[in-house]
C-alpha cells in the first residue's frame, strides 16, 4: 500500500519511542518515585468497581466544577480536559492553524513542541536561551514575536529540560507583545515556586495547561486546560467527544478528595530534588543546574554524556541523554526519585565522571 498520501514531513520524521523501561532505578521520564498508599489504593479500587464501562463517558461537569474550586481558577475562565496534556497542546496547535502560522518557543523546550506544530501543519520557530543559566532572552523573543507574528507562543513553566522558571517580567513582556496565544505550560507546577494560574483573569490571551502525570498519576493520562471561557469554548469543539475515560473520570475524583497525599509526596520530591541537587553541584566534572521541576539537568565536563549515559545503563540506571542536541548534547537529565534511587544514581555517576565514563 502506497503512504504517498501522507505528507512529506511527517514520512520524513520518526515516531515518538520512550525508552523502554527496564532498568531497576528509572529516571528518565519524571514521573513520581511513590505509587499509591496501600490503604489508598483499597478504596480508589472500590470506586472504580462502581464505574459503569457499558456508559460512555459523562460531561464531567461535577469534576469540572471540582477541579476550579481546588485550584482557584479565576472568575471568567473555563476548563477543558484532555487525555494528557499533550492532547490539549494539540487541540491548541490545531485551533490555529492556517497559512504560515508559526509556533514560537525558547529552545531548548520541551521536545513534543516542534513535534506537535509539525504535525498540526504550523512553522516551529525556537529561540535560544542564554547559556550558560538558560535564561528566557527578552530582547531575541520580542524580536522575534515582531518579525514572526505568531500565532502562538509556547512556555513551559518550569521549563523542560532546563527545569528554570523565567523571570516574571521578561514572561509579562511577552505576553503582552504576542499578537496570539500565549501557552504557558505549568506540568512541573506542584515542584515550583510561582505559576500563572492566578493571572488567567487579568490576560485575555492567555492559557495555563497542567497534568496529573507528575504528581504519581502518568498513567491515567489526564490533563487540563484554563483560559477565558469564550477562549476554551472554542477550543472544545476540536475536542474529539468522550477524550477522557469513565475510569479516569473517577480516578481523579477520588484523587481530588485527597490532595494532601499528592501535596506531601510533591513535597517529599522537593527535598530529595534539594538533597539531589546538593550531592550533584558538589561533584568534581559535573555542573548542576537549579531547578523547579522534578529533574535535574546536569553538564557533564570532561566525560562524554553518551558514554556515561550508557555506563549507567549497564548499571541498571536510566535517565535521559540528548545526543547531538546543540547545548545539551553533552548534558544528562535526572528525574528525581526516591532517595535510594537518588543515591544509587549519584555513587554511579561519581564513579563514571571519575573514570571518564
Amino acid at each position: 500500500m502506497t503512504v504517498d498520501w501522507i505528507r512529506a514531513e511527517i514520512r520524513a520524521a520518526d515516531a515518538y519511542a520512550p525508552t523502554p523501561g527496564d532498568s531497576a532505578v528509572k529516571l528518565d521520564a519524571m514521573e513520581s518515585p511513590y505509587g499509591l498508599d496501600a490503604g489508598l489504593k483499597a478504596r480508589w479500587l472500590e470506586k472504580l468497581g462502581d464505574c459503569e464501562v457499558n456508559r460512555y463517558p459523562s460531561r464531567q461537569d461535577a469534576l469540572r466544577e471540582k477541579l476550579a474550586a481546588v485550584t482557584a481558577l479565576p472568575e471568567g475562565c473555563g476548563l477543558m480536559f484532555g487525555n494528557g496534556s499533550d492532547e490539549l497542546l494539540q487541540i491548541v496547535a490545531l485551533a490555529a492553524r492556517r497559512r504560515g502560522a508559526c509556533l514560537l518557543s525558547p529552545s531548548p523546550g520541551f521536545s513534543m513542541y516542534p513535534v506537535i506544530a509539525r504535525n498540526c501543519g504550523l512553522e516551529f520557530a525556537g529561540v535560544a536561551l542564554e547559556t550558560p543559566g538558560f535564561a528566557l532572552r527578552r530582547g531575541a523573543m520580542l524580536e522575534e514575536i515582531e518579525r514572526r507574528q505568531p500565532a502562538l507562543v509556547w512556555l513551559a513553566y518550569p521549563n523542560n529540560p532546563t527545569g528554570n522558571l523565567w523571570r516574571r517580567d521578561d514572561v509579562d513582556a511577552v505576553i503582552a507583545a504576542a499578537p496570539g496565544i500565549v501557552l504557558m505550560d505549568e506540568a512541573y507546577t506542584a515542584f515550583a515556586s510561582d505559576s500563572y494560574w492566578p493571572a488567567l483573569g487579568r490576560h485575555g490571551n492567555l492559557l495555563v495547561s497542567r497534568t496529573f502525570s507528575k504528581v504519581g498519576l502518568a498513567g491515567l493520562r489526564f490533563g487540563m486546560l484554563a483560559g477565558p471561557a469564550d477562549v476554551i469554548a472554542e477550543l472544545d469543539k476540536l475536542r474529539l467527544p468522550y477524550n477522557v475515560n469513565v475510569l479516569t473520570e473517577a480516578s481523579i475524583e477520588f484523587m481530588v478528595s485527597h490532595l494532601d497525599y499528592f501535596d506531601a509526596k510533591a513535597a517529599a520530591i522537593r527535598a530529595e530534588r534539594e538533597r539531589l541537587y546538593t550531592a550533584l553541584r558538589g561533584m568534581d566534572g559535573v555542573t548542576a543546574y537549579p531547578s523547579e521541576a522534578n529533574f535535574v539537568l546536569i553538564e557533564l565536563v570532561r566525560a562524554p554524556a553518551a558514554r556515561v549515559f550508557d555506563g549507567l545503563r549497564a548499571r541498571g540506571i536510566l535517565v535521559k541523554c540528548f545526543p547531538g542536541d546543540g547545548v545539551l548534547d553533552n548534558c544528562l537529565r535526572v528525574t528525581v526519585g526516591a532517595r535510594a534511587e537518588n543515591d544509587a544514581f549519584v555513587e554511579a555517576l561519581a564513579g563514571l565522571v571519575a573514570d571518564g565514563g
